[in-house]
């Protein structure tokens, strides 16, 4: 699973997706103490400024673990940010910041983003693991633009998707193996489906292709096939074989909804409805997504709700 973002605007994971620049204190100067917002409410603002629909997710879970679930949507969207959007010199930028997140173990951050989530650390007893591998995946972004094989991308989403699940389920308080194995496969899931969505974004903003060397060989696709305005018939074979791959990890991953606490069912089976969503939207556009971002838009968000809910009421789990 994964916090929501930009996947079919109903959930997906916090990572490869552009946002805008968050508003953020600089790490070397500490927060004027008279004037500063708290860092709860600073988390708060980022997730209502990042995701229109974050102020309706996890609406049913008490208020402190919506709380911590605002600030590691805030940890992960200001990592993404710093990876992909940051002036100057971003791998020291995300060094930087890795040291002040251990001292949400070892101390007391500076970054108000940090402030809110140590307290969801201390609070959960949450590992520091997977926090640092989020921040190792946008390392790699750095300097990694390009994979050979599919096993190398589903290494790099080992550190730019999974971790998010294993915090999601921490402060859940159902991080067992077991079900950090179904949370793995929904968060690859839906960031496989982000990659495929945004083949034109991720090239032209950061010249980054996530689609395997080997596989576009094989479908005899070259990156100037990815350069033209709309897809060709060669494109969409290789992009319809890598959305049937993030369709089978949203699948295998689906039954993890079961398995946590009911007030956090619903949200569970959205981010895996979503992503589905995407994988539909693609196929409907001819896994075309060169020549637009396919989206289910509004209406198709709509359904997927109204799908999960009625789920639900019918006793569904």
């Amino acid at each position: 699973m994964a916090l929501p973002a930009e996947v079919g605007g109903v959930g997906a994971a916090a990572s490869s997706a552009p946002a805008g620049t968050l508003s953020r204190a600089p790490m070397s100067d500490p927060l004027p103490a008279a004037t500063a917002e708290s860092p709860q409410a600073h988390v708060a603002r980022v997730a209502r400024t990042h995701d229109e629909n974050f102020p309706v997710v996890f609406a049913l879970l008490d208020s402190d673990r919506r709380a911590d679930m605002r600030a590691i949507y805030a940890f992960c969207r200001t990592v993404d940010d710093l990876g992909d959007e940051a002036a100057g010199d971003r791998t020291a930028a995300l060094a930087a910041f890795t040291d002040d997140l251990e001292r949400c173990w070892d101390g007391e951050p500076r970054d108000p983003v940090l402030q809110a989530l140590a307290v969801t650390v201390r609070r959960r007893a949450l590992d520091r693991e997977p926090f640092l591998r989020l921040v190792a995946a946008n390392r790699i972004d750095q300097v990694r633009p390009r994979y050979d094989t599919y096993a190398q991308l589903l290494e790099y989403c080992r550190h730019s998707a999974t971790p998010v699940g294993a915090m999601v389920l921490g402060v859940l308080g159902c991080d067992d193996t077991a079900r950090r194995r179904l949370s793995d496969h929904t968060c690859i899931g839906l960031q496989l489906v982000n990659f495929w969505q945004d083949i034109r974004r991720d090239l032209a903003d950061n010249d980054r292709i996530y689609l395997p060397a080997e596989d576009m060989a094989r479908f005899a696709v070259s990156e100037t096939d990815l350069h033209v305005p709309a897809a060709s018939p060669a494109v969409r074979e290789l992009v319809r074989f890598e959305v049937a791959r993030a369709r089978a990890e949203l699948l295998a991953g689906a039954p993890l909804a079961r398995l946590v606490p009911w007030r956090a069912r619903l949200d569970l089976r959205m981010f895996t409805a979503g992503g589905l969503a995407m994988c539909d939207a693609i196929a409907a556009r001819d896994h075309d997504t060169l020549s637009a971002r396919p989206a289910p838009g509004r209406l198709g968000r709509a359904r997927v709700a109204a799908g999960v809910v009625a789920h639900l009421l019918r006793g569904g789990r």
